[in-house]
């Protein structure tokens, strides 16, 4: 998996992806798509690419918004997603289903 991988498994499922830099800090892969590294406060020493090929570990968190059912803090809090961490092995089978698993289910539902 590739940040352009990544990036789009954000984006579809709507996560927000972190992950650990071999430095310390810390990636995360909006649910817009945008890889942002808080706390980097100039031209970073280290390659994205790189050091997501080097993470084992993910977080998924989702992404809700105040446009979301229920609004900020609505009634939704209990049944609310809530953020788990993944395996880089779980994070390909995410990604890889994400491709080819969503369209064929819902066209064998509107055969039915």
């Amino acid at each position: 998996m590739n940040l352009a991988d990544l990036r789009k498994l954000s984006i579809k499922r709507q996560y927000r992806i972190h992950f650990r830099l071999q430095n310390g800090m810390e990636c995360v892969v909006t649910e817009h798509g945008t890889a942002q590294v808080p706390g980097l406060a100039g031209v970073p020493g280290f390659n994205l690419e790189t050091e997501l090929a080097a993470a084992r570990e993910f977080l998924l968190e989702p992404a809700q918004g105040p446009t979301g059912p229920g609004g900020p803090g609505g009634a939704g809090g209990k049944d609310a997603p809530r953020p788990r961490t993944v395996s880089r092995e779980e994070l390909d089978a995410l990604s890889t289903g994400s491709a080819g698993s969503g369209a064929p289910a819902h066209d064998e539902h509107d055969g039915e």
